[in-house]
């Protein structure tokens, strides 16, 4: 059982019900919103550990909502919609969201989603709990990310996902075994997942994310963090 507290944003009031019967069952506390507008008022005034966000809403859809949240928050974001196309999945992922869902899905596998969303990688030994390379620094215990002199702000997953390479430097690690490690066991096929995550994390921390000098591809095979020194 878990006590998050977690926002579920559908126009639909069939889906809200639904889903605050399936989530309430599980133990988490559940809060309802309307439209991406609402939403955004709810997190003003609520204290969210997740948000369930509908991809096709009127007025404000789910892909401007999900990017003015990732503007001021790390909140854990799964976004749920009817299409199924590989574009649509990276769209929503490249707007901020860490998981994605088609409707119609199964109590089960939302439940899994939010699990994969909700979960933390193990933290670091103690004495690597700050990293730093070039202009770069890493801490792995308050989960922030200097580059230069400015902060880089990361979604839990990006910072999951940095923080599992950077565990495991200067070897290639399969796109199946990142997927398994950040989001969980139930994950392996979702290779899209790490393309955006991967660009994203680049823009972030490198000079030159075309030509990236520490995440790199390793073809046919997975990524491969390049640590200095």
């Amino acid at each position: 059982m878990s006590s998050a507290r977690i926002l579920v944003t559908d126009d639909d009031p069939q889906i809200r019900r639904v889903l605050r019967t399936a989530l309430v069952a599980q133990g988490y506390e559940v809060v309802a919103a309307r439209n991406g507008e609402e939403a955004l008022e709810r997190m003003r005034d609520e204290k969210l550990d997740l948000i369930i966000l509908d991809m096709n809403m009127p007025g404000m859809g789910g892909l401007e909502t999900c990017r003015l949240i990732r503007s001021t928050s790390d909140v854990a974001l799964i976004m749920l919609t009817v299409r199924d196309a590989e574009s649509d999945k990276v769209e929503a992922l490249d707007a901020g969201a860490d998981d994605y869902i088609t409707k119609p899905f199964s109590s089960p596998e939302l439940l899994a989603r939010i699990r994969a969303a909700l979960r933390r990688t193990p933290q670091l030994s103690s004495e690597t709990q700050v990293v730093k390379f070039d202009d770069v620094e890493i801490n792995f215990s308050l989960r922030r990310v200097i580059v230069g002199s400015r902060e880089a702000r990361l979604t839990p997953k990006e910072f999951e996902l940095l923080q599992y390479l950077v565990a495991h430097p200067n070897v290639p690690i399969p796109h199946t075994k990142l997927l398994q490690s950040v989001w969980g066991p139930d994950y392996g096929d979702e290779v899209e997942y790490l393309r955006v995550f991967v660009n994203q994390l680049r823009k972030k921390l490198e000079k030159n994310p075309s030509t990236p000098k520490y995440l790199l591809t390793e073809p046919w095979v997975g990524y491969r963090f390049h640590l200095p020194g």
